[in-house]
């Protein structure tokens, strides 16, 4: 009954915690965190332990899949350099500065190193809840980051524990090579994967079997570059982000309505599970610590944390003018940042899932038999930055009133010009397309009104007292309306016996489409 209990407290949770950040300013990770600390008082819901495996084989790629198929390849591409820098040296230097730390404060190399690697990531699915309000160039580059820096940090750390326990033998080439196999691995898998899921979706019309393709390519991708000791992180996000752009052609309206959806609760509710886990497992960390005292983690918590927040500040206020001096195009200096801008970088580097199950994968003994050096206080520090790593987001609305960022109306333009884009190809061709299937000419004059009413509501956009508008949302009011009075008659029409409940649903179903419609036209709707 334990798995049971905790899907009933997670869910409630859930529930609780979305409805309080609704109310207040604060984000609904840091509840969930919190609700993780509170769990872990109870000594029946304490038992309840998430191997790191399921974090790294479950619950990994989907996350990171759907971070890829939603984020935009275009500024990834604008933001190239930038992305590599911070997801591969800026990875290394936090994870020697974190080792540094941690030996001058009595770890073992390998334990330090272990300790570093495993903080030296951000994580995707914090970045994502916590900083997806931020512009769109801010929140790419974040996100891209944290998607790629995995694969460097689990190099780094799958080393660190290697040449503890005994397995491995540090030496340049051989890091050389696992780097190379990590990196062309793991993209080459992840390239491999999507293009034979591409490949079979493209056969499939029926929408329930292309979404099951679609929920099993993370986890093939994954393993496929696992089972070469390649990069399972990078396949997952080469593949998504291939999957990304070959989609929109072959997949249905019908598909997309059912697979946002799933997708969208699915990577809600793990991501919401993952931020209760790091809480639970802080609280559980804290209370199997035995090699030092409480006082002394409490220390080092602080200290590793302040390290890591500052090798990042440090970073962001270096090496911009390090590029600045090495390259002087103009449209590089275009798409420079100011200082107050970047921040928000800095206060956006939350630590989540990545490392807390990095750690708790750390084996008990070496080789020899001997335990793992400190491998208690590893948890308890990692748990404890973790935690302060999202209390960040508390202070990130003040962080962004602080940094001016310029208003970004970027994607409602772009979105606004494809609409008068499309719309004008569709009036262009309405003869053409008429002629060819041998419509009759109402119904072609019919449809011609219709598109090109709707093209003037595009035009019209934004200009609140422009008749069109008003006429548009009084429209639109006038179906909604209509639509309730349907409902109300449709569920009648089942109460009194006189149409079954498969019925009412096929009909209901038709009917929530157009009020989605229409919804979306009227002003009312998002309040």
């Amino acid at each position: 009954m334990l798995g049971l209990e905790m899907v009933v407290v997670l869910g409630v949770a859930l529930v609780v915690c979305g409805a309080l950040a609704r109310r207040y300013p604060i984000a609904p990770a840091i509840l969930l965190v919190l609700v993780g600390v509170l769990i872990g008082f109870a000594p029946r819901l304490r038992e309840a332990q998430l191997p790191p495996e399921v974090v790294l084989l479950v619950f990994l790629p989907v996350l990171l899949y759907w971070e890829s198929l939603t984020t935009s390849l275009r500024e990834i591409r604008n933001n190239l350099r930038v992305v590599v820098l911070t997801s591969t040296v800026l990875v290394f230097a936090t994870a020697a500065a974190v080792a540094s730390v941690a030996h001058a404060l009595g770890l073992a190399w390998g334990a330090a190193w272990v300790l570093g690697a495993a903080l030296a990531p951000t994580d995707a699915t914090a970045v994502g809840v916590l900083a997806r309000r931020l512009p769109r160039r801010t929140v790419t580059v974040l996100r891209a980051e944290s998607l790629v820096n995995d694969g460097t940090a689990l190099v780094i750390y799958g080393l660190a524990v290697g040449v503890t326990i005994g397995e491995e033998h540090l030496t340049t080439l051989h890091v050389s090579g696992l780097l190379v196999l990590a990196y062309g691995g793991g993209l080459l898998a992840g390239a491999l994967v999507g293009l034979l899921s591409w490949q079979l979706r493209r056969r499939m019309h029926d929408p329930m079997l292309e979404n099951i393709a679609m929920l099993v390519t993370p986890f093939a991708a994954f393993l496929l570059a696992e089972s070469v000791d390649a990069s399972g992180v990078l396949a997952v996000v080469a593949c998504g982000l291939f999957i990304s752009q070959v989609t929109p052609r072959i997949t249905n309206a019908v598909t997309r309505q059912t697979s946002v959806p799933f997708w969208t609760v699915t990577t809600t509710v793990l991501s919401s599970a993952l931020f209760v886990l790091v809480g639970l497992q802080a609280h559980t960390a804290f209370r199997g610590l035995s090699s030092v005292s409480f006082l002394r983690a409490l220390l080092d918590i602080l200290l590793i944390t302040a390290v890591v927040i500052g090798v990042r500040w440090v970073w962001l206020y270096t090496t911009p003018y390090v590029i600045r001096v090495l390259d002087r195009r103009p449209a590089q200096r275009q798409r420079r940042i100011g200082a107050r801008q970047r921040t928000v970088s800095g206060v956006a580097g939350f630590r989540g899932a990545v490392s807390l199950a990095a750690v708790l994968a750390v084996p008990q003994t070496l080789d020899s038999g001997a335990p793992f050096p400190d491998r208690d206080l590893i948890v308890v520090i990692t748990s404890g930055v973790i935690v302060l790593s999202l209390v960040q987001a508390l202070a990130l609305p003040r962080v962004v009133r602080f940094a001016r960022l310029p208003p970004d109306d970027s994607v409602a333009e772009e979105q606004r010009y494809a609409e008068l884009f499309i719309t004008d190809v569709a009036i262009g061709s309405i003869p053409d397309t008429a002629a060819e299937l041998g419509i009759d000419e109402r119904v072609v004059a019919r449809v011609r009104t219709e598109i090109e009413k709707r093209r003037q509501v595009l035009a019209a956009e934004g200009a609140e007292d422009d008749p069109m508008i008003r006429h548009d949302d009084q429209y639109a009011s006038l179906h909604l309306a209509l639509l309730a009075r349907k409902r109300e008659a449709l569920l009648e029409l089942r109460d009194e016996k006189r149409i079954d409940d498969i019925v009412l649903r096929r009909i209901q179903a038709r009917l929530d489409i157009d009020e989605v419609r229409f919804s979306r036209a009227d002003p009312a709707a998002d309040e």
